[in-house]
């Protein structure tokens, strides 16, 4: 049986979201075919929202970015851990590549491990890499220029690609001779808005904000705080209820939606302002289900620069600073957002579509 692999980077949850859309869409179009993902995403994400047929091989094929929690990052640290990743980079190439020849692999899909580059070319195998950014983008800006041959190591590996498959909101891809840019991936809603605010039991027509601090969290943050309580309902998630609650704040565990037979977008649709670090994997989704978005700064991370320069084109959005988003001074942002019109233009965010349609073309499918 053939087999199409993905290598999807761990970092956060944006990376393997975006993909498993793309191979959600990709798996009917390959009748007879077997799709692997191969990553260190969390495994729930996958059981929970992929394909069934999908093959998952867990572990780590790159480092990503070290963080202290959703708005705070360690540059040393990921500098260093990405050092000792590739230190042994040669090492890690023989085992990939040997699985990729096991499986009859026809092509691999990088979001955006360098190592697998250089495992489909030690195989015989092409690659493209799908994604928005690429590491070596991010760990020049950490400095990574005074870590000898670490830039080198990973551009090297990426230009053995054949392509990148660029999406929105890029930064990156040096060196690349082929580049095609493709639209946004996003998760769309399938479940009416009023019907999610019924199965999690939140107010029919209240206001509602989201809170999105993705697998990271935010320990500092506490709900109690929050001056837009009465005339805003709040949904917090992955953290224990305060004692006694009151009526305007609903904390959900992690898997209520779940549970309750829908997804995080279907979330995202219901709530009228989801409150956030800027990432590839909200935006796009508040961007494909028409929900503002209240963002705070994320550390250093390259791609905040580019995410905010093109965010007002694409949503509604505004800036709240750290000390008042932890502060929970939240009201006057709010109801400035309630009141911005939608912006002019729409970006396609069928990008899960296209690709899988490109993916399956490549391959002969």
């Amino acid at each position: 049986m053939p087999s199409i692999y993905f290598y999807i980077s761990g970092h956060g949850y944006g990376h393997a979201s975006r993909e498993i859309e793309v191979i959600n869409q990709l798996v009917p179009r390959l009748p007879g075919w077997r799709v692997v993902a191969r990553t260190s995403a969390s495994r729930w994400l996958f059981d929970r929202t992929a394909a069934p047929q999908l093959t998952l091989i867990e572990g780590a094929c790159d480092t990503g970015v070290v963080q202290i929690d959703s708005v705070r990052l360690d540059e040393s640290a990921t500098i260093r851990a990405a050092v000792d990743f590739y230190a042994g980079f040669e090492a890690r190439i023989r085992p990939e590549a040997a699985m990729l020849e096991r499986d009859d692999a026809r092509l691999v899909v990088v979001d955006a491990p360098p190592l697998a580059c250089a495992a489909a070319a030690a195989a015989g195998v092409p690659s493209v890499v799908l994604s928005n950014f690429t590491w070596d983008w991010i760990y020049e800006a950490y400095g990574a220029a005074s870590a000898p041959g670490l830039l080198s190591t990973m551009r090297d590996a990426y230009g053995h690609a054949e392509a990148g498959w660029r999406l929105p909101l890029h930064g990156g891809f040096a060196g690349f001779e082929r580049l095609v840019d493709v639209p946004f991936v996003a998760r769309h809603a399938t479940v009416p808005a009023a019907e999610v605010r019924r199965r999690l039991g939140l107010p029919a027509q209240a206001p509602l904000v989201l809170t999105s601090f993705g697998g990271y969290g935010l320990d500092a943050f506490d709900p109690l705080r929050l001056d837009c309580g009465g005339r805003w309902h709040v949904v917090v998630t992955g953290r224990e209820p305060p004692s006694p609650c009151p009526d305007w704040l609903h904390v959900l565990d992690d898997n209520a939606v779940y549970d309750a037979g829908m997804r995080y977008e279907d979330l995202v649709a219901a709530a009228d302002v989801v409150v956030t670090k800027p990432g590839y994997g909200i935006i796009s989704e508040c961007i494909a289900n028409g929900t503002a978005m209240l963002y705070t700064s994320r550390g250093r991370f390259p791609e905040y620069d580019v995410m905010v320069a093109e965010m007002p084109r694409l949503l509604r959005c505004a800036f709240i600073d750290r000390t008042a988003l932890l502060e929970g001074r939240w009201r006057t942002a709010l109801e400035t957002l309630a009141r911005t019109p939608p912006p002019a233009e729409r970006p396609r965010t069928d990008g899960a579509e296209v690709i899988a349609a490109m993916i399956a073309a490549r391959v002969g499918g």
